[in-house]
């Protein structure tokens, strides 16, 4: 299997993030790409290659302009207000909520960080725009190496991209790289893309993305809203809106879920991607369904992830991987190469 890595992606290192009421050390660190691109080259599993250029046009597609403007001026609209600010990240504080507006951009930089922002637990820092934009690049490449013929590629990337919507960033995310990846098969005439959330989190930017069209299937299993993170977005009657309705297909599950309940979900989801008639499918890969994972509550062991990539082979479709999420850091390699060759070996 191609794998495109996004070699720039160490330029995003965040120092802390806002957790549960304190400042901790981030749980999205460079080494979680690393161990991958170790464990794929330790079973040579196919090349490593770099990302072709991205299209403006192609991301103006996904994200909002005025976003863009922002995240790609941010770090140095953040160290204008204050030299010392080079040597911190910039973390929202400020947040607009019901009632208030947000068509009108404040003057004000931490209003504005916080107009985009919906967390306090995705520190911005000197490199993120360009970890971010290269990380992109990754999924339009691989989307671009399966239009031309591969069965499946890999988008090796960091930060992850599913809880980023057309004008916010959030959960360590700052582009929707799955999106990209949807749309880029969209432009290359592929008339309905299926994407198939698979991390711990829910996808709520993707979700948020697509949910008026239906020519993008949103299916996500993840842990129950009502308990876990995003919280605000990710119930099972959330199924679209306009054109979109009956294409977005969410399956919260309960903490403590084990890879038999996993799997009957994934068999569900699945199903539904067959009936609409998907050309090809993304995967947003995210790992942190691990019985490990300090931030997550499943309890899918390592071999599990061979029996996934199984059954995503059996869809049948031409596939992009697009790596999410993952903090148990030492095993996150094993874990997400573990499905690309189980899909290989089906």
């Amino acid at each position: 299997m191609l794998t495109i890595y996004n070699d720039r992606h160490a330029l995003h290192q965040g120092r802390v993030e806002m957790f549960r009421g304190e400042l901790v050390p981030c749980f999205e660190v460079p080494a979680r790409a690393d161990h991958v691109k170790a464990e794929i080259e330790r079973r040579a599993l196919g090349p490593l290659l770099a990302p072709d250029a991205l299209p403006d046009a192609l991301l103006a597609k996904v994200h909002a302009p005025r976003y863009l403007d922002f995240i790609a001026g941010a770090w140095d609209e953040w160290v204008a207000l204050d030299p010392a600010n080079a040597e911190r990240d910039a973390l929202p504080s400020y947040w607009p909520t019901r009632g208030m507006r947000t068509d009108v951009l404040p003057a004000s930089f931490p209003a504005r960080l916080g107009l985009f922002g919906f967390d306090a637990g995705t520190p911005l820092t000197a490199g993120s725009w360009a970890a971010a934009r290269h990380g992109a690049a990754s999924a339009f490449t691989a989307a671009q190496r399966v239009v031309g013929g591969e069965r499946a590629a890999f988008a090796l990337t960091r930060p992850p991209g599913h809880h980023a919507g057309a004008d916010f960033f959030g959960g360590y995310c700052f582009l929707n790289n799955a999106a990209v990846a949807a749309q880029a098969l969209r432009d290359a005439g592929i008339e309905r893309v299926a994407v198939l959330d698979v991390d711990y989190h829910h996808g709520n930017g993707t979700q948020a993305i697509f949910y008026a069209r239906d020519d993008v299937h949103f299916a996500s299993l993840h842990a129950d809203p009502v308990t876990d993170y995003p919280y605000y977005l990710g119930h099972a009657d959330e199924r679209g809106a306009g054109a979109g309705l009956g294409f977005n297909h969410n399956l919260p599950l309960p903490r403590g879920t084990d890879f038999a309940g996993w799997r009957a979900a994934l068999t569900s989801a699945l199903a539904r991607i067959a009936e609409v008639k998907a050309g090809a499918l993304v995967v947003s890969l995210g790992v942190d369904t691990f019985e490990g994972d300090p931030i997550s509550g499943f309890k899918l062991r390592s071999d599990d992830y061979l029996r996934m990539g199984e059954d995503l082979a059996r869809a049948g479709l031409p596939t992009v991987f697009v790596f999410e999420g993952g903090y148990a850091v030492a095993e996150v390699g094993v874990n997400a190469v573990n499905v690309l060759e189980g899909f290989e070996q089906a």
